[in-house]
Formats: structure tokens, C-alpha cells, sequence
């Protein structure tokens, strides 16, 4: 097994669950459909495509910075010629066309994530990642990540979540950093199990079909040497990502 360490940090993030249209939800965290999403438009995957070449990734997420819950409020469809199309691909009456949606955000968060799966599917996503063929986003295509977003390909993502990926914190003096991991399953040491469905069986644009799953929320102590803030930090995160694996 190998794996790859993502850093998803921009403006903007968007991780729902149970949207609705009017209604989009994101919850604290990144899905794994939101997660797959990122990936598969790396790799040019077509709507309506199988999934199956990703059942085998494992996430683990670092909740490095929670962000600032937002809602957006945005209506659409005004004046559109043709009125606002229906899932089912009919039209809305132009004089029911406008609608009013809302829509919720994370602002300014902060998540390193790694990902887990056989070393052949670990060398497709990285060189996908590089040179990804359309534009990845953080849940949303209006959520474009910051670079880097792709830290490492290592042996051990996770091994480097909990001990060499830099953190952006700044410490009091005797103040050691308490992070948030999201895994996958249930586990013994878990602060909190919850189930979400977020597992997707299609993208398809008049299809999209998800099950359940369980994640548990870790809370644990990392070494205060990962953390730094300003140029320090960038000095830092850069040097993590150009260090050749030992």
C-alpha cells in the first residue's frame, strides 16, 4: 500500500451531504464523494462512469483549521429565455423560472488528507493530480484549491499526518496541539461516531445514488514541532513537500 498527502485550503470549501436544490448543505469535514469528485476530475473521469477504481481508497483527514460556517444566498434563473431546468430535464414555466437557493461554505479551512489505496492506483492519482485534465475542486467547481495541493506520494500518509506535515499554529508557551482526525469505520478511541451518506455509486447527472457509511472523530495530541506560523510555516511546508522520502 502507498499513498498521497493533500492539503485542501481555499477561500472557499463546500462539502454537502444531504443537499437538496434549494437547500446545500456542507458538512465540517470532507466527504468521500466530495473527496472522489476532487479526484476524478484530475483524472477527466465523464459523468455517469463507473466508480469502482476508487472503492479501494482509504481518507483520513487532518482538520488543520475549521474554517467560518457561511451561507450564501443566490437566486437563479431570471430572465433565462427557456426558464430553469427541472432534474428531470423538462423546464420550469418562465414565470416561475427565478429561484431562490441557499447555499452553505466553509471560509478559510484548512484539511490535510491522506489517501490510502495500491501502489498502482496511488502512481495514476498522483500523475493525475500534476497534470490534472479538468480543474480539481474543494466539494464545488466554484471552490478552486490553493497550491500546493498535492504534498507527497509516501508509504505512510498517515503516519505523516500525525508526525511530519507541517501545521499552521501558533503555540503558547507549554502549549502542546490538539487536532481533529476523521477516519473511516468505527474506532475504539473514537470521541464521536457518526453515519453519513456520502459513499457514491454515480455521479450521473439524473442519477446520483450514494450509501452510508460510519467515520470517527479522534481528537489527538501532535508534536508542538509541527507547528509554526507566517513565512516559517511556508518555509516549512515547502521544505516537507521538496524533501526527498527517507
Amino acid at each position: 500500500m502507498s499513498g498521497l498527502v493533500l492539503r485542501l485550503a481555499g477561500p472557499l470549501q463546500s462539502w454537502g451531504e444531504h443537499s437538496v436544490f434549494t437547500q446545500r448543505d456542507s458538512l465540517r469535514f470532507p466527504t468521500r464523494s466530495g473527496l472522489i469528485g476532487l479526484l476524478a476530475s484530475a483524472e477527466g473521469l465523464h459523468r455517469g462512469r463507473p466508480l469502482s477504481a476508487y472503492e479501494e481508497l482509504r481518507f483520513t483527514v487532518r482538520i488543520d483549521r475549521p474554517g467560518i460556517r457561511m451561507i450564501d444566498f443566490h437566486t437563479i434563473g431570471g430572465g433565462l429565455p427557456r426558464g430553469v431546468p427541472r432534474p428531470d430535464g423538462t423546464q420550469r414555466p418562465r414565470d416561475t423560472a427565478t429561484m431562490v437557493t441557499r447555499r452553505q461554505y466553509l471560509a478559510d479551512a484548512v484539511f490535510t488528507v491522506a489517501v490510502d489505496g495500491s501502489d498502482q492506483r496511488i502512481d495514476e492519482l498522483a500523475q493525475a493530480l500534476r497534470r490534472p485534465h479538468w480543474q480539481p475542486y474543494l466539494g464545488r467547481r466554484s471552490c478552486p484549491p490553493d497550491q500546493p495541493l498535492l504534498l507527497r506520494q509516501t508509504d505512510d500518509a498517515v503516519a505523516h499526518l500525525e508526525t511530519k506535515v507541517p501545521l499552521a499554529r501558533r503555540l503558547r508557551q507549554g502549549e502542546e496541539p490538539v487536532v481533529e482526525f476523521v477516519v473511516e469505520g468505527t474506532a475504539d478511541a473514537a470521541d464521536a461516531v457518526t453515519e453519513i451518506a456520502d459513499v457514491p455509486e454515480s455521479f450521473n447527472r439524473y442519477d446520483r445514488r450514494y450509501r452510508t457509511r460510519s467515520v470517527s472523530i479522534i481528537t489527538r495530541t501532535l508534536p508542538g514541532q509541527l507547528c509554526s506560523a507566517g513565512e516559517e510555516f511556508w518555509e516549512r511546508l515547502i521544505a516537507y513537500v521538496t524533501e526527498e522520502e527517507s
